[in-house]
């Protein structure tokens, strides 16, 4: 019976130290601020297609929030050793902070971004501003359950050159 209740034991104090890391990590990936709340999104958007049409990049518009996990999941993804070098050669990155929910909707509605799917929320578009591609249906609103390959495989097929819809 000891044998058992030894094991039962180490068990609940495992799973205690498994969820208190899990919420410490959590909380510890938000003290980053990835949205610039006073920034214009629209000149960070001109500016990185200007960028973008010198670098023959794309442009990823990433919605999103700094009080939402899944946002800062997608940004640490995003600076992981295999995904990076592949982001950096294609794209730019323009943050653009919807605060709580009242920011920059029209920009989300331009850029066919429902915000209803939930947050973050990704649009591509091209060095002259097209939209090639809208998440419509909250593909990254659970980014903290996606994988590196998931990442990379939006990255690859998004790409300058690759085909697009």
């Amino acid at each position: 019976m000891n044998f058992y209740r030894s094991i039962l034991t180490l068990s609940l104090a495992t799973t205690v130290v498994a969820t208190s890391g899990a919420c410490f990590s959590q909380a510890a990936a938000k003290t980053k601020e990835i949205y610039n709340e006073s920034a214009d999104a629209r000149v960070e958007i001109k500016a990185a297609l200007e960028k973008a049409a010198a670098g023959h990049k794309r442009v990823i518009l990433v919605f999103g929030a700094n009080w939402c996990f899944d946002c800062h999941a997608l940004d640490t993804a995003f600076h992981r050793s295999d995904i990076a070098p592949i982001l950096a050669a294609n794209y730019e990155v323009v943050h653009v902070d919807i605060g709580k929910g009242e920011k920059n909707q029209d920009l989300m509605t331009q850029y066919e971004v429902p915000m209803k799917r939930g947050i973050p929320g990704l649009a591509v578009l091209d060095a002259d501003g097209k939209l090639v591609y809208s998440q419509k249906n909250g593909e990254f609103e659970n980014a903290r359950a996606l994988t590196p390959g998931d990442f990379l495989a939006f990255l690859n097929k998004w790409k300058p050159g690759a085909q697009s819809r």
